[in-house]
């Protein structure tokens, strides 16, 4: 029995893409709130139904632990949970109906409560808490176990008797102390499902864990609705003995799920240290930038384990990265990807599509920039205005009904943007198609003639595709350039080079 059952609203069965993918990994952030939860004495049980539909398990371990409270907590360190899925909020308010039912208190913590509180208020939750909230949920929960007083507390919403809602005058907890907390209590969930799915669709077996929390850059359309601009960097020893754990436990890969891998090269050179110190390297990945790839830093990467980076390059054209407040030039993304390619590191880069400004010519330097550096791969997604952005502030008069994706792949655009989804759409599966094309031997040339016929189909959808209002507040002083669709020929020596 447990007084306190958290949870989370964030499932791949609802999930399409995901599920398809087949990369499950565990709620990190979760597990840090149980930790904290049982450090301080409360007795805390971890509902986890990552690989299958919520309801009938949700359902008998709330008879089962009777649980005084249930803390519907998001994974901070998951860049789903953070993407505010309307298909999550709809679990998070059947969780908490649930609880209610068999007389529990409910509270939210995650992205989407933190943007919209009331909306999760009114649908059956006693308390949201916003930001850095760990401190902050063993507070509550310890003042409701024991029927003590609450004192004012950072980050707390509620309801009053007449049904207000009442902030505290810190809207966003913080917790500077979070990088000394005890490990996330993988204990209290069942791994072996997720080392099935791993193994049975990859053939090894990966997990998450994390180095860091936060992130200070400002890209202007990147929400930071729990850490703001704040950077927390736990102990590089600490992270190693971590990897060293996993690794004993028969962990074949890592996933770092921090917003920003190696923003301390120093750090970066320590960990490397107490990674072989230890014999604890273990293939990874990680999210960085690609101004942070310097020469020594790459190494390091390598040393400790590195496989895989991810960069946020985000557009060929330097006119948007710009506009994006990204503080990052062309250069450094060419010059990264050549050192984490002599380092024998696979280079990935996110891609975003739609973003104001951007014509078929920032496009088409986008798609050149790809062809000249041949990343390892891609991931493509639409510029998506989430509440607390200057980009969300700058297009929200444009903003429909629909304002959240259903999952994360209804990629479809929500403000005036230069084209249509569609085109977005057409222009994504070719770019993909030929990057992949990259990886495959054919000699009888069917994928080549399959990625020409994509870029036919973007050459046939462009002209009828546009916004002109969205596009006349964004043709160059010389007018808009029509569309450059590279010849059938061409892609087939690109591939061949």
């Amino acid at each position: 029995m447990a007084d306190v059952l958290l949870t989370h609203s964030y499932h791949l069965p609802y999930d399409a893409k995901q599920l398809r993918k087949m990369q499950p990994y565990t709620p990190i952030g979760t597990l840090y709130a149980a930790t904290a939860l049982r450090d301080h004495g409360i007795s805390v049980a971890v509902f986890d139904a990552m690989l299958e539909p919520p309801a009938e398990k949700f359902l008998a371990m709330l008879l089962q632990h009777r649980p005084k409270i249930v803390a519907v907590y998001e994974d901070d360190f998951n860049f789903l949970s953070k993407m505010c899925l309307t298909r999550m909020r709809e679990v998070a308010w059947e969780i908490a109906k649930a609880s209610r039912d068999i007389g529990a208190i409910v509270i939210i913590h995650g992205s989407d409560s933190t943007d919209s509180p009331e909306l999760f208020l009114e649908n059956g939750f006693d308390y949201v808490l916003c930001g850095e909230a760990e401190n902050v949920l063993v507070e509550l929960c310890s003042s409701i176990l024991t029927g003590t007083h609450l004192s004012e507390q950072d980050g707390l919403i509620k309801l009053d008797e007449q049904g207000q809602m009442v902030s505290s005058p810190q809207r966003l907890a913080k917790n500077p102390a979070w990088a000394h907390l005890s490990l996330p209590a993988r204990d209290l969930i069942d791994l072996e499902p997720y080392r099935a799915a791993w193994l049975g669709a990859h053939g090894y077996f990966s997990t998450n864990m994390v180095a860091s929390r936060g992130c200070p850059f400002r890209c202007n359309w990147c929400a930071k609705p729990i850490s703001g601009n704040r950077f927390h960097l736990r102990a590089a020893s600490a992270v190693a003995e971590e990897m060293e754990l996993l690794k004993r436990a028969g962990v074949e890969h890592i996933w770092f799920g921090d917003d920003i891998f190696a923003l301390n090269r120093h750090w970066v050179k320590e960990f490397a240290e107490e990674v072989t110190k230890r014999n604890a390297a273990v293939p990874f990945k990680v999210q960085s930038r690609a101004d942070l790839m310097g020469e020594e830093t790459v190494l390091h990467l390598k040393t400790a384990g590195c496989a895989e980076v991810w960069m946020g390059v985000e557009s060929g054209a330097q006119t948007i990265l710009d506009a994006m407040d990204k503080d990052i030039t062309l250069d450094a993304i060419v010059a990264s990807r050549e050192r984490l390619k002599a380092a024998g590191i696979r280079a990935c880069f996110f891609l975003q599509f739609g973003y104001p400004g951007e014509t078929w010519v920032e496009l088409q330097q986008t798609i050149a920039l790809v062809r000249k550096l041949r990343p390892d791969d891609i991931g493509i997604s639409f510029s998506y205005p989430l509440p607390g952005t200057a980009f969300y502030e700058r297009v929200q008069m444009q903003l429909g009904a629909k304002r959240n994706w259903a999952d994360s792949d209804d990629l479809c655009i929500m403000f005036r943007a230069a084209y249509t989804t569609d085109f977005y759409r057409a222009v994504r599966e070719a770019l993909h198609a030929e990057v992949d094309s990259w990886r495959v031997a054919d000699s009888s040339g069917e994928t080549d003639a399959r990625v020409a016929a994509l870029w036919r189909t973007v050459d046939q959808l462009e002209p009828i595709s546009r916004d002109a209002e969205a596009l006349s507040f964004s043709e160059t002083a010389e007018g808009f350039i029509p569309p450059v669709i590279v010849p059938v020929e061409q892609l087939i020596s690109i591939r061949k080079a």
